[in-house]
């Protein structure tokens, strides 16, 4: 069975996603980063997390460069931080405030989680790269609500009582 890329695409528009902004340092200094759609956690033992960078990335091979990346997992409100680093410009970080961790990682000021990690693997999965990261730190803001993406467009996560 061969199945439509445009159809399988909008098929899997219905299943929401988070949004995180992939940071890193590189070695002259500059920030970088990247919006991924595609993070998820792997492993409690050791701690893994993982994403999937499309193999046309020009923004991938700068932040693999490094060894390390920050996942900063983006709030409400944040949409424009999302279009920002999905942009083709280099320069994403203008206009953007951030911090960097005492591990030497870009935060992303009112993200709603830091995730801390170290390339522990890098594997082909088809027209994308599946990225394992092994977990060094993790920061979160409790209260703070994830900005979601679901049939092509952004939204909020309203929790239901149990």
């Amino acid at each position: 069975m061969t199945l439509d890329p445009a159809n399988f695409r909008a098929m899997m528009s219905h299943y929401p996603t988070g949004v995180c902004v992939i940071t890193s340092l590189a070695a002259t200094g500059e920030a970088l980063g990247m919006t991924v759609g595609t993070f998820t956690s792997v492993s409690l033992d050791p701690p893994l997390v993982g994403f999937l960078p499309d193999k046309r990335s020009t923004s991938w091979p700068d932040i693999a460069a490094t060894g390390r990346f920050c996942v900063n997992i983006l709030a409400e409100g944040q949409e424009w931080l999302c279009r920002k680093f999905s942009a083709p410009v280099r320069d994403r970080f203008s206009d953007v405030v951030y911090r960097l961790s005492e591990n030497g990682l870009p935060l992303l000021d009112g993200a709603g989680a830091w995730i801390e990690c170290a390339i522990h693997a890098v594997h082909e999965a088809g027209d994308h790269l599946f990225v394992l990261g092994v977990v060094e730190a993790i920061t979160a803001e409790p209260t703070a609500s994830p900005l979601v993406f679901l049939r092509g467009k952004f939204g909020q996560v309203t929790c239901l009582e149990a």
